[in-house]
């Protein structure tokens, strides 16, 4: 994982950016470019020395970008998986004479015989610990307990641990298609405990379908048979028999479920169920970017029901508002509550069950990665107003006090330490790139003046001040350096003297200027020639000061926007 880890993070050569050109440029769009960078570096435009040296280098570079963006093999393997992917151990089997859709296929080939050799490594746990709390003495205190208590007044609520439950499995991959897995459960409610072992291999049959055994033991042996079939491109269908030997007997068990795709969002299921416990069910559930509901409607022994639940999602928030009834022969059940993302890998759950006769329950989860932390709380078993007003306020009061004292620090910390990490593992290549832009705009000098004399000549475009960098000093900037053309200039450079986040980028876009037109995709400006990342890890931001048809536009634009200028509405009004 640590590997993964640092690829994530390693710098990577953007062609298409060094290019400037979009990822779905056309051989056309990639011939100018690679005849527009020839011009700028070829060695022999150069006389001095040192010149010369620094455009042999990016003439290098122009030449691979071209040499990968050309060829179509190339170009298919470095689209999806980049300049990696060119590395990538075993594609010297890949023949020339493959079509990129083979290459693919040839890849991914590659990587199942890698992932077959790490799965002998990998167990894969997952486990969860459920601790259920007595607290319905906070709000249901029997005073006839203690009418002969003369201490009476000294008494505490008693809070107890009711009951506890702990799940653990790990996989055992045995090849690609077979999987073994081994999970253990221990509980206890009142002083009275269990606990089962069970022991379960999963045979991939085909890509439509996997059969499954498992034995366990616990409450007596149990052999059970599961399967799963694809019937067609909608529907598909699962089932498990279970027999179960106890000391009357044997007691078999099936449950098998239809399920079919009504539409690109919504799935149907059937369930049948018989047995000890014989019930059918049927639930229709619906899920989006932004929702998920489900309902569900079920006859059966001891208990018919019908539930609903809804869920929104808010993805830039990280947040998840949850709402669900329940209602049958068994009594009624309304559950609200919220869930939030508080790390990378970690769901912190809080919601209220309020019900008859189960009375009011607050419930608390942790996800952290495969594990799960619950802790079901029951506060009362009548349904009164204190304890469903508690079992609300108080979650989102300890949330806010957490968050702020802890999560928040915490969190930012991390932030910092990947901001480090990404920094020091990129350190020689930051360096490099930064003395590759200098190169790159020593280079530019005199394109840049012929550029820029053809543009003022036609009253064309003219890029008087370009900043790029840390997003906030970049429009900081771009305040104080509001003014006359000659000023802005003079500014500019003292300014970037006290500010090492941020770069002038002045001569790399005029270079990019043609027939009075500027385009940048979508994609990382630090990739640009005569561009390099000032501030890694940090947001950041292009401006951009230029003249067109002589008046004075401004835009500011964030590291991944497209820029597209000039713009009438850029124009700023003279005051």
């Amino acid at each position: 994982m640590e590997d993964d880890d640092e690829s994530r993070v390693l710098i990577e050569e953007d062609y298409y950016t060094f290019f400037n050109i979009p990822r779905n440029a056309t051989n056309e769009e990639i011939n100018n470019a690679y005849r527009r960078n020839s011009r700028l570096y070829h060695p022999d435009k150069h006389v001095e020395p040192i010149r010369k040296k620094e455009a042999e280098i990016l003439f290098n570079k122009t030449k691979k970008a071209y040499e990968v963006l050309s060829d179509p093999h190339q170009r298919a393997i470095y689209d999806s998986l980049g300049t990696r992917g060119l590395e990538t151990e075993g594609w010297e089997v890949v023949q020339r004479t493959k079509t990129p859709q083979e290459i693919r296929e040839e890849y991914e080939r590659l990587a199942r015989e890698r992932n077959e050799r790490k799965l002998q490594q990998r167990t894969n746990p997952k486990g969860s610990v459920t601790v259920s709390v007595n607290a319905t003495d906070l709000f249901s205190r029997y005073k006839d307990d203690f009418e002969y208590d003369e201490s009476e007044h000294l008494h505490f609520p008693t809070i107890e641990v009711s009951g506890m439950s702990i799940t653990q499995s790990i996989e055992a991959p045995l090849t690609l298609r077979d999987t073994m897995t081994m999970s253990g459960q221990l509980s206890t409610q009142n002083g009275t405990g269990s606990g089962s072992v069970d022991v379960s291999v999963r045979r991939l049959l085909s890509e439509k379908g996997w059969l499954e055994l498992d034995i366990g033991a616990g409450n007596g042996p149990t052999f059970s048979v599961k399967g799963f079939r694809t019937l067609s491109k909608r529907t598909f269908s699962n089932m498990a028999t279970t027999f179960q030997i106890t000391p009357h007997g044997i007691r078999p068990g099936l449950i098998t479920t239809l399920a079919t795709q009504l539409d690109k969002h919504t799935v149907g299921y059937l369930t049948w169920r018989a047995g000890h416990q014989s019930s059918m069910s049927t639930t229709i559930v619906r899920d989006t970017m932004t929702s998920h509901a489900a309902f569900s409607i079920q006859f059966g022994i001891p208990h018919s029901f019908f539930s609903l639940s809804y869920t929104h999602k808010f993805e830039e928030m990280e947040l998840k508002l949850r709402g669900s009834v329940k209602a049958g022969t068994f009594g009624a059940i309304m559950e609200y509550g919220a869930e939030k993302k508080v790390s990378q890998h970690s769901w912190l759950a809080a919601s209220v069950a309020v019900g008859v006769p189960s009375g009011v329950t607050l419930k608390i989860k942790l996800s952290r990665a495969n594990q799960t932390y619950m802790f079901p709380i029951h506060l009362s078993d009548e349904l009164i107003p204190s304890p469903v007003f508690y079992a609300t306020v108080t979650p989102v009061v300890i949330w806010a006090v957490v968050k702020k004292l802890i999560v928040d620090p915490i969190v930012l910390e991390q932030k910092q330490r990947d901001k480090e990490k990404q920094r020091e593992l990129n350190k020689t290549r930051m360096a490099e790139k930064k003395k590759e832009a200098s190169a790159a705009v020593e280079l530019m000098r005199a394109t840049f003046a012929r550029v820029r004399s053809n543009e003022e000549a036609k009253r064309g475009l003219v890029i008087i001040k370009a900043l790029y960098g840390r997003h906030m000093d970049v429009a900081d900037l771009g305040r104080r350096g509001s003014g006359e053309e000659e000023g802005r200039e003079a500014g500019t450079t003292a300014d970037l003297e006290h500010l090492d986040e941020v770069i002038d980028v002045t001569i790399p876009l005029q270079c990019l200027v043609k027939d009075s037109k500027l385009t940048l995709h979508d994609a990382s400006k630090s990739q640009l020639p005569g561009f390099y990342d000032p501030c890694m890890g940090e947001e950041k931001s292009l401006l951009v000061h230029y003249l067109f048809h002589s008046h004075v536009h401004e835009t500011v634009i964030e590291d991944n926007e497209v820029l597209r200028i000039p713009k009438q509405s850029h124009r700023v009004n003279a005051t």
